[in-house]
């Protein structure tokens, strides 16, 4: 299915709604203005295989775009609204993007961004300034027909950067028909529930892989997305109840905001018409998916896997109950648990995760990426740790880029930093490793305080008897110290690499 077949049966039905404007397109409309857009794209040149970048926050015009370059044949790369100018023109120039479209909303990287890439045609949402042209003026002049060589196009979504430069997934075009099927759509009724016409809230940024393709899958559905603007706990539940939305995607982040609001506040929304709860990008901490449980009931449905697209587990509600903290078994792909050597290990033995028998890893520009992510078996990983258990449920432990070793002995943070998420004075927790003459590394612990009042000796003192009581010596925090905000990705995903590179003295580190 496709957004041009549910604008012929129902025109009128909105396709999404702006939550923060209340702006409401319909199918017809959406439908008018995709075919607009991608007529615009091939006024400008850009023919079936080509690159347009989207520079946006969750801006209306996102839609029209994504689904005029998928009709149009091309890829569509979106761009974190949060990169510096030099970031982001880095993405621009390796994705070979022939056409940049960007919303006002993302800020002073508007006015940089323009002389690090020239010869990219730029047009700009909502206002225009030069040297960027008005992207609604040149939509109008556009007839609102199909080009006459439709094809799929498809996304080519950058990694979230989180440990460097971030890697463009290109998958090869198949050159199928607009409204051809995709696994994710499937995947969506069969495994997490999804009903056909869904309502679903869309909490995250869009220009993200998860929020931006179960979008577009709601969309093939016959559904309405409804789009938050920016994520407030509150204002989620509010929106659950005003649209009776019966579907969304989070993270464990959304789901600690939304549990630490007080208990009034929750108890103030009817979330009854909830189905299906989707979570992912992040380990959630078992105590937290306990509490979501309890309080949503068996709707939440979680999945592992990433933007390159090699392999994919997901685990319902009443299977993680009997098997907490699991993400699931393999639905697409198999998993493998490796040794360093490559070799697989053992049922409950702990090893880097590896997806057999799936998709290829397609990475653009990257042939090394691409041998550094495969083993001798062609099995690829997207580089976490973890272990099976004989049913083959897998368990994540951490990635294995943020492991601390002290002594000698490996750490994984995120035992540690479940552990401080669950404690009612704590509202976010990061965990790295850090300089130690003596141990090599020691275990840091950085706290986003509830209350940044209490951010002293006194919770200090509070939260190492707190993990003093919970955990092993050699993984209590040596140090612990509080931080305003952690920097976190608007998905959820955090900047550990920023935190870790303070205490090692490189002050040079960006996020990219």
């Amino acid at each position: 299915m496709h957004p041009a077949t549910h604008a012929i049966a129902h025109p009128a039905r909105p396709a999404y709604i702006m939550a923060g404007s209340g702006e409401v397109v319909t199918y017809a409309q959406l439908n008018d203005r995709s075919n607009q857009v991608a007529q615009l794209f091939r006024s400008q040149g850009l023919q079936v295989g080509d690159v347009v970048a989207i520079l946006m926050d969750n801006n209306p015009r996102f839609f029209e775009i994504v689904w005029a370059a998928q009709r149009a044949g091309l890829y569509y790369a979106g761009i974190s609204s949060k990169l510096q100018a030099d970031e982001a023109a880095y993405i621009v120039k390796d994705c070979e993007a022939k056409a940049l479209i960007v919303s006002p909303g993302v800020g002073e990287v508007l006015d940089a961004l323009p002389p690090l890439i020239p010869g990219v045609k730029l047009f700009m949402t909502d206002a225009a300034r030069a040297p960027y042209d008005s992207f609604e003026i040149a939509r109008a002049a556009m007839p609102a027909i199909p080009v006459p060589d439709e094809t799929a196009g498809l996304d080519m979504l950058y990694s979230s950067g989180t440990t460097g430069r971030p890697k463009g997934v290109k998958n090869p075009l198949a050159g199928e028909a607009i409204d051809a099927s995709l696994p994710l759509t499937t995947l969506a009724q069969a495994i997490f529930k999804i009903p056909d016409a869904p309502t679903y809230l869309s909490p995250a940024p869009l220009y993200h892989a998860a929020p931006l393709r179960w979008c577009m899958t709601m969309h093939r559905l016959g559904g309405t997305v409804v789009v938050m603007e920016r994520f407030d706990a509150e204002e989620a539940l509010a929106l659950i109840e005003k649209h009776q939305a019966d579907c969304a995607q989070f993270v464990p982040t959304h789901f600690v905001r939304m549990l630490k609001l007080p208990p009034q506040t929750r108890a103030r929304y009817d979330i009854s018409s909830m189905r299906s709860a989707i979570h992912a990008a992040a380990p959630c901490p078992i105590p937290v998916k306990e509490q979501m449980i309890q309080w949503w009931g068996p709707v939440i449905y979680e999945y592992y896997g990433g933007t390159e697209g090699n392999g994919l587990t997901a685990v319902a509600s009443e299977e993680w109950l009997s098997h907490k903290g699991t993400v699931g078994q393999a639905i697409l792909g198999e998993v493998r648990i490796c040794d360093d050597a490559g070799e697989p290990v053992a049922p409950r033995v702990e090893g880097q995760v590896f997806f057999a028998n799936g998709p290829t890893v397609n990475y653009h520009n990257a042939p090394g990426k691409i041998a550094e992510s495969t083993n001798r078996y062609g099995w690829t990983t997207l580089g976490d740790v973890g272990w099976m258990d004989e049913e083959g449920y897998l368990y994540l432990t951490d990635r294995k880029s943020f492991m601390i070793i002290s002594g000698g002995v490996n750490i994984y943070p995120q035992e540690i930093e479940n552990l401080l998420i669950g404690h009612p004075k704590v509202t976010d927790a990061a965990v790295v490793g850090g300089p130690d003459e003596e141990m090599g590394e020691k275990v840091i612990a950085v706290i986003q305080a509830a209350d940044p009042a209490d951010a002293g000796d006194a919770l200090r003192d509070e939260l190492l008897a707190f993990c003093r009581a919970n955990l092993s010596h050699v993984k209590t925090p040596r140090v612990l110290d509080f931080m305003a905000e952690l920097p976190r990705h608007a998905t959820g995903k955090l900047y550990k690499r920023l935190i870790r590179d303070a205490y090692w003295g490189k002050a040079d580190s960006k996020t990219v």
